[in-house]
């Protein structure tokens, strides 16, 4: 069943008692009911290239159904209740490669990510979104660590026709809780259906899939009813989701946070809209 903030928002006594935990460094741990992991953010842990958990790495054959093979990063913990699992698309004629780095990042901040690869570098955008149903599927249903992921948050992201991808398939699957497309590209300029809570980012150089084209027109289709943000990094090209950047990493691994976790300790680096030196334009439909 699909969550909805308003059900799921924590209870001032409910928060108290999940802050009353404290962990061997004096930080707040997990409390049980709560899908909340991990001490309180901070502008350094947010930005941070690993979180406080350690992550294990196992490979997807390519020969599973439904998307090209991957790799699953989940945090070893076992102590920390279940995970929302998130799968990553590439973009056109990219590989798995091209975004494994967002792998591990947001894992080690306890998460289970399966970056993809697709069944062909040239797959357009609807193709790349039912890979990534089937990848949710797979992570869900059939991995490994299937039984340490919670099935109900979900989330997605993508570059490029992968981003694309991310927006279709956030469209057609109202089970995916979360989505985040990089310099997404796609022929459909009309997602106006769009419930997901959605955060778009481009790069304000980018000539292959153009703000002006794509994320600006995507992010203005969506309903104001929707939870929304759009962020364009400053003199970025459209490939900067192709190695790591901190960024995108924040901002993202908050976005995850607040609507796959409800952990609204993330809100505040959403809302109000941040006031950082690589962000050229931020738009939002805050409050959060």
């Amino acid at each position: 069943m699909r969550r909805t903030r308003a059900t799921t928002l924590l209870s001032a006594a409910a928060l108290a008692l999940t802050t009353a935990f404290i962990g061997p460094a004096g930080q707040a741990a997990h409390a049980a009911g709560t899908d909340q992991h991990g001490p309180d953010p901070t502008e350094d842990s947010i930005e941070a290239p690993r979180g406080p958990f350690d992550v294990e790495e196992d490979r997807v054959s390519s020969l599973v159904r439904g998307f090209g093979g991957g790799t699953i990063y989940s945090p070893t913990a076992t102590d920390e209740g279940t995970f929302a699992a998130i799968a990553i698309s590439p973009g056109y004629t990219a590989s798995e490669s091209s975004i494994a780095w967002f792998g591990p990042r947001l894992a080690s901040q306890g998460f289970v990510v399966l970056t993809i690869d697709t069944d062909s570098r040239y797959d357009q955008p609807g193709s790349r979104a039912e890979q990534l149903n089937a990848a949710l599927d797979y992570l869900t249903q059939d991995s490994d660590v299937a039984d340490r992921i919670d099935p109900d948050r979900l989330g997605v992201a993508g570059h490029s026709m992968g981003g694309g991808g991310t927006l279709e398939a956030a469209l057609e699957n109202p089970d995916i809780d979360a989505a985040v497309p990089f310099a997404p590209w796609h022929t459909r300029k009309d997602f106006s259906g769009l419930t997901t809570p959605t955060f778009i980012i481009g790069g304000e150089s980018d000539s292959v899939a153009s703000v002006r084209r794509h994320s600006e027109p995507f992010y203005e289709s969506i309903p104001d009813s929707t939870d929304k943000a759009y962020m364009e990094l400053e003199n970025a090209n459209h490939f900067f989701p192709n190695s790591p950047d901190t960024t995108t990493a924040k901002y993202t691994l908050s976005w995850f946070k607040l609507f796959l976790d409800d952990d609204e300790r993330y809100a505040q680096f959403l809302c109000p809209a941040p006031d950082d030196r690589d962000i050229a334009e931020y738009r939002d439909t805050c409050q959060y």
